[in-house]
Parts: structure tokens; C-alpha cells; sequence
């Protein structure tokens, strides 16, 4: 259609609208290049988030909010009655009688040190490679941290080299002048260590043994849950951990009730019978009660979520296998997967890579603590701990969180291939 000359394009799409619609309409419509209606440009691929807790939020929304406007209503903001229920919700799913909420996973660990009497002139045995969280708080109750390898296959504390590292404590100068008391075996990346052999070797020293779960809440070792592996374990509720608060937050679980009665009073500054007697020195190491509650909306969906980092654990190696050395998993245990965590000589390469195709990584960790300046007064060296160094140097862990979908699983796979 032209008018005066010139194209009306309003009206050559109106009748090729038409045209479309009717095939009886009478007119044929030619319509011009420059009339022709573009291709909507393509959207931009979606971000790929290291862990995903606005997809998490949007899926437990119609519980989470409620629970938030309970608190919000009753007023009370520290120790609720939020905090109780979830105590028991977690002792439940745990296994075991008590449950004991904190402040932060650091305190969890604290305080079971603590509890335990650990002080000065003793020796605590726990491995290097991990986040430094579990050899501080050796340190801050006066204590010294001993360094165990790791099995280079889990990269948990490795039983035969603690073993030895049991046997060498009177035998090494740097040691010699401590007294064995506890081990901390850390349940890496989300797989328990292997408790039936650390907890046999404790029993034969007489020493304590105390979980960090930090990582491995959700997962489990010859059928039985993680925070129930030892006489007392410790978790965190760390934002990104598989069960995370929207803030700092931890857990102490035990059978042991004198042990547990001891644990609620350190929590609240020693408290005794009442609010202002004081039977020995504690923390502030409540756990808020807004907090709990959206715990308790996350507890909800938390087995749906295990089994889906289960799904999203089984796609990366079955795609990575022949590319990178993708993670194994022992067949006594389930991995709670807070961490998906591979090991490539070509580390850099491949992180620049996926980095070039706006894809996060991330390494766990990067220097082991006992090459960590806080822990240089304890004379360890380079080639100490030559397994958790060699991990150290190679590991780098992928995107993994329950909300993240098959097709972005894809583009991380296919980015890191290249």
C-alpha cells in the first residue's frame, strides 16, 4: 500500500495481519525489505550462580514468610520457641538425643572444646586441609593443633596416618611435651570421614572424638546420619553449607546428657540454675530465633534437596570423568555434596576457561594450615603433609547447589571441555 508515495508500514502490517488470518482476504500484500518485522533479538543466557539461594527462597516462600511474621509477632527474639522445636526437629533427623543450637559453626566447635576441658599442654589431631575454623578454636582454648595427611581419594583425615601421627606424638621434639586428648576428623566437601577406624583408634588412646559436620549435614556413613558419628559433632548453618540460615549459625549433637547439660550452659555465659548464676566461664553463643525459623521452612524441602545435589553430583562425573579426577565417594557413605570439588593439573586453565564463559569456581583450599601463617609457630614445613599439599595445588570445585537445572549443568560441562 503506498500513499502519496511513500509506504505505509502500519498498514502493510495490519493487512498482512489480515491476510494471515483470512485466506479469503482479496488483497495481496507485497510488503517492502524495510517493512519486514525483525527477529526479537536472542536472550541473554541466564547467570549461573555458584550456589543458588534466591531459587531456594522462591521455593520454600509460603512457608518461610509465616514462620517469619510468627517471630516477628511474639517478640521473642532470643530463644524463642522457634529454637526449641528445631532442636528437636534436627535431634530427630540426626539420630540422636540432643541437639544444641549456637551461634556459628566455629562456636559449635568451640564450645564442644570447652566442654571437654581442652586447654592448655594438650594435643588435638585433625587435618590440615580444611578451612581454618577447626584448628583456631584448638588454639583459642590454649591447646595445640597436630596436623594428620589425608587420604587422597576423600580428603578426610586419613586413619593410618593418625595412627602414626598417635604413636609419633612423644617421638617428635615439636610434640613431644603434650598429652594426647581429642581428634577432629572433618567430613570434607560433604562425605564422613571413616569414624568406625578413628573412632577405634580414640577408644585405644582414650581420647575424645569430635565430628565437624560443618559440611556434611544430610549426608551418611554405614546408614547412619552425619552429626551422629562421634560422642559429639558440630555443624554449621553458614549460609551456603546443604542446611543454611540466613545468617551465622551451628549446631552440637550428642547422646551424652551430663555432656549436653554442660554445652546449654556454656552457650549462655555459663549460666546455671537461673538466669544470673554462673557455674563456669561460657560464650554468647545463642542462636537467634528468626534464624531457626527459617531453618524450619528449609527442613521441609531439605531431603527433596539432597537427592537433587545427589542428581547434579551424578551429571558432572558422568560427563568430567575422562577430563578431570572427579570426586569419590566411598561405598559406606552419601555425600551431602556442599561442595562439587575436582583436581586438574591444568587448574588454571580450566578456571580461566569456565571464568571466559561468566561460570564461577572457586578453590577449597588454597593453602593448607599448616603453611598458614597463624600456624607457623608449630614448625611445620613445605612437604609435611605432602597429600593435602598436592590436593591443595589442583583442586578447584564447580557451581553445585539443588536449584541448578540440567541444561546450565550443560553449559558448565560443555565451558570446561572447551
Amino acid at each position: 500500500m503506498i500513499v502519496d508515495g511513500i509506504y505505509d508500514k502500519g498498514l502493510i502490517r495490519l493487512a498482512a495481519e489480515v491476510r494471515l488470518k483470512d485466506t479469503s482476504f482479496p488483497v495481496k500484500v507485497v510488503v517492502p525489505d524495510d517493512c519486514l518485522v525483525p527477529e526479537p533479538a536472542p536472550q541473554p543466557e541466564k547467570a549461573i550462580a555458584f550456589i543458588d539461594l534466591k531459587a531456594q527462597q522462591q521455593a520454600i516462600s509460603a512457608s518461610l514468610w509465616p514462620r517469619l511474621e510468627r517471630v516477628l509477632a511474639h517478640g521473642q527474639y532470643i530463644m524463642g520457641p522457634e529454637i526449641k522445636e528445631l532442636e528437636e526437629r534436627l535431634a530427630a533427623y540426626v539420630g540422636v538425643k540432643h541437639a544444641i543450637t549456637c551461634s556459628s559453626g566455629t562456636d559449635a566447635l568451640l564450645m564442644a572444646l570447652m566442654a571437654y576441658g581442652v586447654g592448655p599442654g594438650d594435643a588435638v589431631f585433625t587435618t590440615p586441609f580444611t578451612f581454618i575454623a577447626t584448628a583456631e578454636v584448638i588454639q583459642l582454648v590454649g591447646a595445640t593443633p597436630v596436623f594428620v595427611d589425608i587420604n587422597p581419594q576423600t580428603f578426610n583425615l586419613d586413619p593410618e596416618a593418625l595412627a602414626e601421627a598417635l604413636v609419633g606424638l612423644k617421638q617428635n621434639p615439636l610434640t613431644s611435651h603434650l598429652r594426647a586428648k581429642g581428634v577432629i576428623p572433618v567430613d570434607l566437601f560433604g562425605q564422613p570421614a571413616d569414624y568406625d577406624r578413628i573412632n577405634d583408634l580414640a577408644r585405644e588412646h582414650g581420647l575424645f572424638v569430635l565430628e565437624d559436620a560443618a559440611q556434611s549435614f544430610g549426608a551418611t556413613y554405614n546408614g547412619r546420619r552425619a552429626g551422629s558419628l562421634a560422642a559429639v559433632a558440630a555443624t554449621s548453618f553458614f549460609p551456603a553449607k546443604p542446611l543454611g540460615c540466613y545468617g551465622d549459625g551451628g549446631a552440637i549433637f550428642t547422646e551424652d546428657d551430663r555432656l549436653a547439660e554442660v554445652l546449654r550452659s556454656i552457650r549462655i555465659h555459663g549460666q546455671g540454675s537461673h538466669k544470673y548464676e554462673n557455674v563456669r566461664l561460657g560464650l554468647n553463643g545463642r542462636f537467634d530465633t528468626l534464624q531457626a525459623a527459617v531453618l524450619l521452612a528449609k527442613l521441609e524441602v531439605f531431603d527433596q534437596e539432597v537427592r537433587a545435589r545427589q542428581e547434579v553430583a551424578r551429571r558432572y562425573s558422568e560427563a568430567l570423568r575422562p577430563w578431570v579426577e572427579v570426586p569419590y565417594v566411598a561405598p559406606e557413605c552419601t555425600s551431602g555434596w556442599a561442595q562439587y570439588s575436582v583436581l586438574s593439573h591444568q587448574r588454571t586453565v580450566l578456571q580461566d576457561r569456565l571464568k571466559d564463559a561468566g561460570i564461577p569456581t572457586a578453590i577449597y583450599y588454597h593453602i593448607p594450615l599448616h603453611r598458614q601463617k597463624a600456624f607457623a609457630h608449630l614448625g611445620y614445613k613445605a612437604g609435611d603433609f605432602p597429600v593435602s599439599e598436592s590436593a591443595a595445588a589442583r583442586i578447584f570445585s564447580l557451581p553445585m547447589h539443588p536449584y541448578l537445572e540440567a541444561a546450565a549443568q550443560q553449559r558448565i560441562i560443555a565451558a570446561l571441555k572447551g
